[in-house]
């Protein structure tokens, strides 16, 4: 899994925006900073179905950028952004849960028309991806 840096803003009467240091074409925007990281890591994603995402540049980096610290005393500030980066490969694993719950899971899945992979899978990359 990856991690970019990105940068967060919000200037009186407009939405929070996000933008990438490493990638100066990417951006998003969102009304409530809560959907903020979830917007940016689709504003990631869909830009990476076009083109091959470059390395993240450590934080070190980053912060050693007049630029940034110049964006950063003005307001603005930094979020790590994780990425699960998309791989067409499946791979079985073998998972032990308590009765119980794995019957909830059953029932989750099947009322959302998934199977009980696609469900897990599901969970745990939005648990992964809120949890930065």
């Amino acid at each position: 899994m990856r991690h970019d840096m990105a940068l967060g803003h919000k200037d009186a009467e407009s939405a929070f925006g996000i933008s990438f240091p490493d990638l100066p074409s990417v951006f998003s925007a969102a009304d409530d900073e809560e959907d903020l990281l979830a917007n940016a890591i689709k504003a990631l994603r869909l830009w990476g179905k076009d083109e091959l995402l470059p390395e993240p540049s450590p934080y070190a980096k980053i912060l050693a950028r007049a630029d940034i610290r110049q964006d950063l005393s003005d307001g603005a500030f930094l979020i790590r952004v994780p990425l699960i980066e998309d791989d067409t490969r499946t791979v079985r694993a073998n998972v032990t849960l308590e009765a119980g719950t794995l019957a909830a899971i059953d029932i989750a899945a099947k009322q959302r028309g998934l199977t009980r992979s696609a469900f897990l899978a599901s969970c745990a990359r939005k648990a992964i991806e809120r949890s930065e």
